[in-house]
């Protein structure tokens, strides 16, 4: 099974469309990150990150509001999630014993911290915490929704760490070299705690995230989205790149990025150059880039807690709506799938996005805890 599949099943199992036979492929498949036969390319990292998103998703599960008392309830369905969540459990034991970081079952509202030994730690939205190393030695700062890290000394090797961002929430960081990254709901970086004296600066995103790049022309900064890679000296960008998504989005504010495919190596003369005001867009499928003008402050209004939308498919704005509310959205009307919508929601609530969208397009709904049923 490959990433893609494996995230399109996640998000089959999170709107209970999953058959009792794909409930347990995806137990195989997390079982399966323990055989570094099989999963030989995923990191340390990438592999946390997935037990974070299984664990949230099977909670968000198990968690929904049960059928009314007055409804048959489907203990055959119950009974194979229950069984599924123990396997995920006793496996997720086994692996996290092999490579030493804490086997405890996360909150799924958790925002957390992977430091380069593999240890999580839980940091609140309120927090004031120095982060120390695997030596003991302060590397960086969190005050409030904000992390901070200093630029202290020259290290030989790189260390990373993976901040990584629950659905419903955001949170921002202050790299060692001065660049700013605001994360968005269901999002994840990691990043040098330092970067080298003289080599190229490199993150990795799953997610969204609006970056203010440090200028350092001696010094290019490479985000590395999936399968595709922005090169920047200063500038600020918006990047979108969830695992479930068909395309990596790139909206240039300010400065100047070149794009090109993860294995490739950089060349101004053939990388697809953006300027202030254009969009580029990478599809997973076919590896091609394309461009377009566009609004740039429709791709940044999450930063002030907004959402726009423009010419956007109604699927797509239910996964935006998943993320930004940490909800589950399940529509049962099938044919407002592909249709495209406009629409723009300031600070307001769940439900009065739904009740918005009754009004204005007729959409039928059904709220019920923090699960949405559409009609």
């Amino acid at each position: 099974m490959t990433k893609k599949e494996f995230y399109d099943l996640l998000l089959k199992f999170e709107n209970n469309d999953c058959t009792i036979g794909e409930e347990k492929l995806l137990f195989q498949f997390y079982d399966d990150l323990q055989k570094k036969d099989k999963m030989g390319s995923w990191t340390l990292s990438e592999k946390e990150e997935t037990r974070i998103r299984l664990l949230r998703r099977i909670n968000n599960s198990i968690q929904a509001p049960q059928e009314k008392q007055t409804k048959k309830i489907n203990w055959k369905r119950y009974q194979s999630i229950a069984a599924v969540v123990i396997c995920f459990m006793a496996a997720g034991y086994l692996f996290f014993q092999l490579t030493g970081t804490p086997s405890d079952i996360l909150p799924k509202d958790a925002i957390t911290l992977q430091l380069e030994d593999g240890t999580i730690h839980i940091l609140e939205n309120d927090g004031t915490v120095k982060i120390q190393n695997k030596n003991g030695d302060i590397i960086g700062q969190q005050n409030g929704n904000q992390l901070t890290y200093d630029k202290n000394s020259s290290p030989q090797k790189l260390a990373y760490n993976t901040l990584s961002i629950p659905n419903g929430k955001t949170f921002q960081l202050q790299l060692s070299d001065g660049t700013q990254v605001h994360l968005n709901a269901g999002s994840s970086l990691k990043y040098p705690v330092q970067f080298l004296k003289d080599a190229e600066r490199k993150v990795f995103i799953t997610g969204e995230a609006f970056l203010s790049v440090s200028k350092d022309t001696k010094h290019p900064f490479i985000v590395n989205a999936n399968n595709l890679n922005v090169r920047v000296l200063g500038t600020q960008f918006n990047v979108s790149a969830y695992p479930e998504d068909n395309t990596a989005d790139v909206v240039l504010v300010e400065g100047s990025v070149g794009l090109y495919a993860k294995n490739d190596v950089f060349d101004a003369s053939k990388s697809d150059l953006l300027k202030p005001g254009f969009k580029g867009s990478y599809n997973k499928e076919t590896k091609k880039i394309s461009k377009e003008a566009v609004t740039t402050s429709i791709y940044t209004s999450w930063l002030t807690g907004e959402l726009i939308f423009r010419n956007m498919t109604f699927d797509n704005i239910l996964k935006k709506l998943e993320r930004h509310y940490d909800i589950t959205i399940v529509n049962n009307n099938k044919t407002l799938g592909n249709k495209v919508f406009n629409a723009n929601f300031g600070q307001i609530s769940a439900n009065e996005v739904f009740r918005k969208l009754k009004i204005n397009y007729g959409i039928e709904y059904q709220m019920d805890g923090d699960t949405i049923i559409i009609k």
